[in-house]
């Protein structure tokens, strides 16, 4: 490898250390891989948790809302869904003045899962070794560069 990783005359590097997006995919993958035992203790795979976590803090949910929160789409959402009503931590149920609107509610076992999650967020935290401010940066940071990419698409 040369050592100028410039891939025009602009000066935008073509080196894989100068990508931000690969800094971003390896931390992803990293984090991620982190939370997988944690979860299978659990019985739940990361994008099963992110729904729970969604219905944790607001209870009975529009699928329609699940999916915009955590970013996907309905073709995405819907069989994870179906998981978590094969596992019984969830029931789904057509609302019945809007028979369109799919709800989905948690069941008595998916509010108790929550307890037994309670220590994945501290031991993900103690994973990452950030002190709370740096976290908070962070997390503040990548929203930014979430809003502003999906703004320009």
């Amino acid at each position: 490898m040369g050592s100028t990783g410039t891939a025009d005359g602009q000066g935008f590097s073509l080196l894989l250390d100068d990508q931000l997006c690969f800094a971003l995919y390896a931390a992803s993958r990293a984090v991620t891989n982190r939370y997988r035992p944690l979860l299978e203790a659990l019985g739940l795979t990361y994008p099963q948790y992110l729904v729970l976590l969604v219905l944790w803090e607001h209870g009975t949910v529009p699928i329609k809302d699940i999916g915009g929160a955590l970013q996907l789409d309905y073709g995405t959402l819907t069989p994870l869904i179906k998981r978590l009503e094969t596992a019984g931590l969830v029931r789904r149920e057509r609302r019945p003045e809007d028979e369109r609107t799919v709800l989905v509610t948690l069941t008595e076992q998916g509010r108790d899962l929550r307890e037994r999650a309670r220590s994945v967020p501290g031991d993900i935290g103690d994973a990452m070794g950030l002190t709370t401010s740096q976290f908070d940066q962070a997390r503040q940071l990548l929203r930014l560069l979430t809003a502003n990419v999906t703004a320009s698409d």
